[in-house]
């Protein structure tokens, strides 16, 4: 269905955001998105929803975007990264990994975890892909994970490292889920602990990437490359 556009009222309990439409109808809007989302969810704040029929659902909207007074696009939804890249790595427009025609998702892998994405090809390292999703940017055009404390991010680091270090690829993307960043860095002083996995992570071989993406009220899809800041 087509999102529908409206103002924050409030965002509460982290999952839930009371809305007003242009209608003039308040709603509650499921907010999928755990994190902090800092500078995103402001009362006043002009979002989209998705509506939905499903008699499942006791929720009837979904928040999928936030409208920044410049005009950039944010997408808050923190399921939709996953769908992108696996669009993305299955057309082959995952530039660096563009060889693996074989792309599985949600495998078994390490410390009773799974990886988001297997990659296989005859003749071709395994490739084990994990996938987070950015949209903090405290300073004009640098995009920042994360954006709160996250022990799994740093697991998933941790066991990614195991991977590479076993002559498997190992990839961490990183996707920027909103449409005003060119840069990429860690935010060290909001996770200390990510930070220190993410170093050790690239000393033992992990391949970092990060991509953005291109978002309207149609569609997120992978768009170009972004440079990743290391400090």
């Amino acid at each position: 269905m087509p999102l529908l556009p409206g103002r924050l009222i409030r965002r509460y309990k982290r999952f839930l955001a009371d809305v007003i439409l242009e209608t003039g109808e308040e709603v509650t809007a499921h907010c999928p998105n755990p994190g902090a989302m800092l500078g995103l969810d402001a009362p006043g704040q002009r979002i989209w929803l998705e509506p939905n029929d499903d008699p499942r659902k006791k929720l009837k909207y979904g928040w999928r975007l936030t409208e920044m007074d410049g005009g950039a696009w944010v997408g808050i939804d923190t399921g939709i990264p996953n769908r992108v890249v696996k669009e993305a790595l299955t057309s082959g427009a995952v530039q660096e990994l563009a060889g693996y025609q074989t792309i599985r998702p949600e495998v078994p892998y390490g410390d009773k975890s799974r990886i988001d994405f297997l990659a296989t090809e005859d003749g071709l390292p395994d490739a084990y892909i994990e996938v987070k999703n950015a949209h903090l940017m405290r300073e004009a055009g640098l995009a920042e994970f994360p954006d709160c404390r996250t022990d799994r991010g740093a697991k998933h680091l941790r066991e990614l490292s195991k991977m590479a270090q076993n002559g498997h690829r190992a990839v961490m993307l990183y996707l920027v889920q909103r449409t005003d960043c060119s840069e990429f860095q860690i935010a060290c002083d909001l996770d200390r602990a990510y930070a220190a996995a993410y170093a050790e992570a690239k000393k033992a071989g992990v391949e970092m990437l990060c991509y953005g993406t291109a978002i309207s009220v149609e569609e997120v899809v992978l768009d170009k490359p972004i440079a990743i800041k290391d400090e």
